[in-house]
């Protein structure tokens, strides 16, 4: 099973992208990610094998359902397949860095199944907010 762990201060270049650390690049098998809006101002990402089970969970709801079906429209409408580049930089498309308020500076954390990327200042608010 991929496990993505730690916490890593990055920033877009002026294209846009970012490199993913080494050791989230390590837990992923090929050059295919997904990416998609996280449940906080976040991008979650995802390897093709994570990203194929979770959207399996949420398939295997009835489309009758009315919170199936939010889900299902949050999770897959903004959801976007990047390839890993030769040095390790992902594009990070413009509707998820909008959502996420990122601009130049974030930070890339190991969430279990997925990886997430913040805007520093925002993941900087949240830990300080969710800290005992």
């Amino acid at each position: 099973m991929k496990l993505f762990l730690g916490e890593y201060d990055h920033a877009l270049d002026e294209r846009g992208r970012v490199t993913l650390p080494k050791k989230i690049r390590a837990e992923i098998d090929d050059r295919e990610l997904v990416l998609a809006k996280g449940f906080d101002p976040c991008i979650f990402g995802f390897d093709k094998a994570s990203w194929e089970r979770e959207a399996a969970k949420h398939l295997d709801t009835p489309v009758t359902d009315e919170k199936a079906r939010n889900l299902r429209r949050y999770l897959f409408s903004a959801a976007q397949k990047v390839e890993i580049d030769k040095l390790g930089r992902i594009l990070l498309p413009a509707l998820l860095k909008e959502y996420a308020f990122i601009a130049t500076e974030l930070i890339v954390i190991g969430a279990g199944d997925h990886f997430e990327i913040w805007d520093k200042s925002r993941w900087q608010s949240y830990v300080n907010k969710s800290s005992p």
